[in-house]
């Protein structure tokens, strides 16, 4: 069974901070599905490292809908670069026939359940993240680590 990942929990380094997640759960599913990462953030055209963002006035799904947007604590909005993204991943699963993602949790992109709120105070609100917000919408199943 094919299953895309968020890139940073294998390993790679994406994060904003240049660095990565990497998650042994994660790694281990390679054991029994072929693994397909995923970087939404670096996919919308975001370098590595970059400035961190939050959701501001919602979540992803607020994003979607153009009610939220994704800014950086200086102000700078990097809705569209999220909204790309997020299509682009959402492409590649459909492309690849993928029913199951496993997502970095707390991630503007990809966090499931709960994000960051918006005030990068540290504070997390209930929430998904851009990425996961549009896979939902489309029936993809989201395992948040």
């Amino acid at each position: 069974m094919k299953v895309a990942v968020s890139a940073c929990l294998l390993g790679v380094n994406c994060r904003f901070d240049g660095g990565n997640s990497k998650n042994k759960d994660a790694v281990e599913q390679s054991r029994t599905h072929d693994l397909i990462p995923i970087c939404p953030e670096e996919a919308g055209g975001l370098p590595t490292p970059r400035p961190p963002v939050e959701i501001v006035g919602g979540d992803g799904y607020d994003v979607l809908d153009g009610k939220a947007k994704v800014l950086t604590a200086d102000g700078h909005d990097k809705t569209a670069e999220f909204l790309k993204g997020a299509q682009q991943a959402l492409e590649l699963v459909q492309a690849q026939g993928v029913k199951c993602v496993i997502l970095k949790a707390k991630s503007p992109s990809c966090g499931c359940g709960k994000i960051y709120d918006g005030t990068f105070s540290g504070t997390l609100i209930s929430g998904d993240g851009v990425t996961t917000a549009l896979l939902k919408r489309h029936g993809i199943e989201i395992i948040s680590m």
